[in-house]
């Protein structure tokens, strides 16, 4: 069986206490935080290390967590995807991803979030996976739409960010119509 956290261009990993720099990269470009829930006041260089230190240390589950997307080529932080909300009994799971500005369209968020859906789909029994992403955030609205996600609905002036209320457009995709026309995995 090939590595499920691994794919041509990124693997992903756990959290290392060392990796609070890339983390800190992420916070620091909130006018980006576009999938953020609200901007927070900047964090100390000791925060940040505590906040990943915290969060190497915890057990992995296979229902709610946070890795690290690492390039292949060059072994840098690129930025971190999350799985949540997970409702085993209806099969569902939320997902979400940042990508640091020096790693933006090179495929590393497409290929990190099939990554995490074909280990949702294929080895957590998981039917479906819901995003939510801001209306202005076209980026992100096209990556999802290119994976296979369908527009769900929309929440209007849901989220208060950058002065602002915007609206919200809820995605989602099912199982099967993720592994329509891709290769489930393998075990040669």
């Amino acid at each position: 069986m090939s590595d499920l956290w691994t794919g041509e261009k990124v693997r992903l990993r756990g959290i290392e206490p060392d990796d609070w720099e890339g983390f800190r990269a992420l916070a620091q470009h909130t006018v980006d935080a576009r999938n953020a829930d609200m901007v927070e006041p900047p964090r100390s260089d000791e925060g940040f290390r505590a906040w990943t230190a915290e969060r190497a240390g915890r057990t992995p589950n296979p229902t709610a967590y946070h890795l690290v997307i690492e390039t292949r080529s060059e072994h840098a932080f690129a930025g971190a995807v999350s799985v949540g909300e997970t409702d085993a009994r209806a099969g569902r799971f939320r997902t979400g991803i940042q990508i640091t500005r020096e790693h933006r369209r090179r495929g590393y968020a497409a290929e990190a979030t099939e990554l995490v859906l074909t280990y949702m789909f294929a080895e957590q029994r998981c039917h479906k996976c819901e995003v939510e992403v801001y209306a202005f955030n076209d980026a992100s609205l096209a990556l999802y739409r290119k994976l296979g996600f369908v527009e769900e609905g929309r929440l209007r002036r849901h989220e208060f960010f950058a002065g602002a209320y915007h609206d919200v457009v809820l995605l989602g995709i099912t199982a099967d119509e993720y592994w329509a026309g891709r290769a489930r995995p393998s075990l040669r």
